[in-house]
């Protein structure tokens, strides 16, 4: 997978290093960005890493679906912090801009309200104030710089307490100082009225607080700490990568073979090699034994612990652990441009409480928000010419929730995407569709997803931070698990920090003097 005629450099001598003075070997299962994120960043330390992925290509949900030309990314399609993406560059030596473009997206999003108004979440601070002051008026941009303030001082707070740590235990987040600046800003309050003490404009508090979503909870319900998401989202700026989402996890491949991963592709894993309190490597489904003295398992978290581990090291809270919401995607490639569009777009419900309220519910949206990306807006390349690559996207009931028969539901679903898009301006979408794939919360589960939800256990109190599952396996030594459903939670962000997370907690498997890595400012 390495580019062809690339220059060899400090990574290629680091490879070649790790080969003949390997510190340990590790197979990570899974090639997601979790995994590559670890297996990188190990290899990098000097141990012989194989990476062992099910599918013909990398990327795990960040993957890539092609038809009549279009190509589509199939998870994550809002790129955030991408510093993350470049750190690990750097462990090598390398420059992320030597591989793969990324751009600050700008507008980051258009938001569209039911009464027809537009809000442009631009990208800086400085252009949203300017955003709000046009559109609002001036004592509301006041106000948003306020709240910007606010969540940046949560993050920065939040970061080293909460997220870019691996807990020994419940007692391991008594920090004091810290618990008191969290009180002192809002985080122990809920989402909504956090923000809503901050910005008087209905749409702003929409904006800023939708996103408690992705954590699996309504912003009614979701505490202050959860606002740092729509930091995240919104005011760190949103990016686009040249190629999609995907070109990040190909940047990756060939940078996790650079450094000198073993990667085997289109090689399935049985089952996790476990003798007596300890794994000793892993089993392929052709029956090929792959030793190692750690094993990190990118697989969703539920999924793995029942299909790859034996049930007498399962926890015996696996079967009480919530799930977030699931969401359908319909795939569209169209043969014409979509009117007005932006790189994102979110549409909001009118009754924007009732739309969290019917999901958590387990029922669908009556008045469904609903959301599009349409990456072609920045990188026409991915449709062939004059075309439009649209990504559209509805949250839904997780398969905890209402009894649906989601493949008969699938077409209504794709029906249901054209049919909101041209009501939306954009222009008729079924007529200039050329192609379309659909995936619901059933394709989710057949794709290893606990509950059909790639939003994996839900943040709720009791299961965030300490109180998440652990990326140490339960009863069983040389077993991590990295990915969204253990620390730090879910999110691209969340997942590569969970990548340096796992990396650590193989270390010190492994006997290194530290397991720690070097810290770069949030």
């Amino acid at each position: 997978m390495t580019l062809a005629g690339q220059v060899p450099s400090k990574a290629d001598d680091r490879a070649r290093a790790t080969a003949s003075n390997a510190r340990g070997r590790v197979v990570v299962v899974g090639a997601g960005f979790g995994g590559l994120a670890t297996a990188i960043r190990l290899a990098v330390s000097g141990v012989r890493v194989t990476l062992v992925e099910r599918d013909d290509h990398l990327g795990g949900r960040a993957g890539r679906l092609e038809q009549e030309g279009f190509a589509f990314d199939t998870g994550p399609s809002v790129l955030t912090m991408p510093h993350l993406f470049a750190e690990l560059f750097a462990l090598a030596g390398e420059d992320i801009a030597d591989h793969v473009a990324v751009e600050c997206l700008d507008p980051a999003y258009r938001a569209v309200f039911h009464d027809g108004s537009v809000l442009r979440v631009r990208g800086s601070v400085e252009a949203m104030t300017e955003e709000v002051r046009d559109t609002i008026g001036p004592d509301e941009a006041v106000r948003f710089r306020r709240l910007a303030d606010r969540l940046r001082a949560l993050y920065e707070v939040e970061y080293a307490t909460f997220i870019d740590r691996n807990f020994s235990g419940p007692l391991s987040l008594a920090r004091p100082a810290a618990m008191a600046r969290l009180l002192g800003l809002g985080g122990f309050r809920r989402v909504y009225p956090l923000v809503a003490s901050l910005v008087d404009d209905w749409r702003l508090r929409r904006l800023f607080t939708f996103q408690a979503m992705y954590a699996g909870m309504s912003p009614y319900q979701a505490l202050g700490i959860y606002a740092v998401i729509a930091y995240m989202d919104t005011i760190a700026g949103v990016y686009a990568a040249r190629g999609g989402v995907f070109a990040m996890s190909r940047a990756l491949g060939d940078l996790a073979e650079r450094v000198g991963v073993d990667v085997r592709l289109s090689t399935e894993v049985e089952r996790v090699d476990v003798r007596g309190d300890r794994a000793r490597g892993v089993v392929t489904d052709d029956g090929d034994q792959l030793p190692a003295d750690v094993v990190v398992l990118n697989a969703d978290l539920p999924t793995a612990y029942r299909e790859l581990l034996p049930a007498h090291v399962r926890p015996a809270r696996l079967g009480r652990l919530e799930y977030s919401p699931s969401c359908v995607v319909v795939h569209l490639g169209l043969d014409r441009g979509l009117a007005g569009a932006a790189h994102h777009n979110i549409h909001f419900a009118e009754d924007y409480r009732a739309s969290f309220d019917d999901i958590l519910a387990g029922h669908l949206q009556r008045d469904p928000s609903w959301f599009l990306s349409v990456p072609t807006v920045s990188d026409p390349g991915l449709a062939p010419g004059g075309g439009e690559v649209g990504f559209w996207l509805m949250p839904c009931p997780n398969l905890q929730g209402d009894a649906i028969d989601w493949d008969a539901q699938a077409p209504r679903e794709v029906t249901r995407a054209q049919r909101l898009i041209a009501e939306a301006g954009y222009g008729p979408a079924a007529e200039a569709t050329v192609t379309s794939a659909v995936v619901t919360p059933a394709d989710w589960a057949r794709q290893g997803m606990a509950a059909g939800t790639p939003f994996a256990v839900s943040h709720r109190f009791g299961q965030t931070g300490p109180f998440r599952p652990r990326n140490l396996a339960s009863h069983v030594a040389g077993v991590v698990f990295t990915g969204s459903s253990t620390t730090p939670g879910v999110g691209v962000p969340m997942v590569l920090v969970s990548g340096r997370l796992a990396a650590e907690r193989a270390r010190e498997q492994l006997g290194f003097s530290s397991g720690r890595f070097r810290r770069d400012a949030p």
